[in-house]
């Protein structure tokens, strides 16, 4: 049963997200549902980063999906689907594309039918260091620091508690807090 429920979740979300109109926060981001089965039962997705990235998404409960998923062998999409603490350095690496744009996104958050977010989850790690170009943390709240190394960085309706940190000016100036997004800390310039 719970084999079947996971396969069903990620057929569901494969199509919402091949199939959306072109609001972009709106179909970008899987409607995870809130029903126990789905929320016990790990899906690891492994696909190389050649794959359309607008059918795939990796839908994470545990820590090792979730480091696998954010890897340059993971998924463009990285939804969680609870509160994760993770106590190594992460790393959302590789190039990834959604609608033939480079993107990537870590969804902290799960979303009814209606695209209406029904839960925000925390991810609490002692730092998150951005090498893909347009990524977004969406939707919860990310504890650590941010080290941003590309290009066209996004928080969206979350929160980071900690400092951001961007290696050059230009990539500052681009950045984006959309949607009541916040950082608590420090948003400087940091060359490592």
């Amino acid at each position: 049963m719970k084999k079947a429920v996971s396969v069903g979740l990620v057929l569901g979300i494969a199509l919402l997200a091949g199939c959306g109109n072109n609001e972009e926060a709106k179909t970008e981001t899987p409607a995870a549902t809130e029903t126990p089965a789905a929320a016990e039962t790990p899906a690891k997705t492994e696909t190389p980063a050649a794959t359309d990235a607008e059918t795939t998404a990796s839908i994470v409960n545990d820590s090792d999906a979730f480091v696998n998923a954010i890897s340059a062998k993971g998924t463009w999409i990285i939804a969680a689907l609870n509160d994760l603490t993770i106590d190594q350095d992460l790393v959302l690496d590789g190039p990834f594309e959604n609608k033939g744009e480079p993107a990537r996104k870590i969804a902290l958050y799960a979303q009814d039918a209606d695209r209406n977010v029904t839960a925000r989850y925390t991810l609490t790690a002692p730092r998150l260091t951005v090498n893909s170009e347009n990524a977004r943390i969406q939707g919860g709240t990310f504890k650590g620091d941010v080290y941003v190394t590309a290009n066209g960085f996004q928080v969206v309706d979350a929160t980071v508690e900690g400092n951001l940190y961007f290696s050059t000016q230009e990539q500052l100036d681009a950045f984006k807090l959309e949607d009541g997004a916040k950082v608590t800390g420090e948003t400087a310039v940091k060359a490592e």
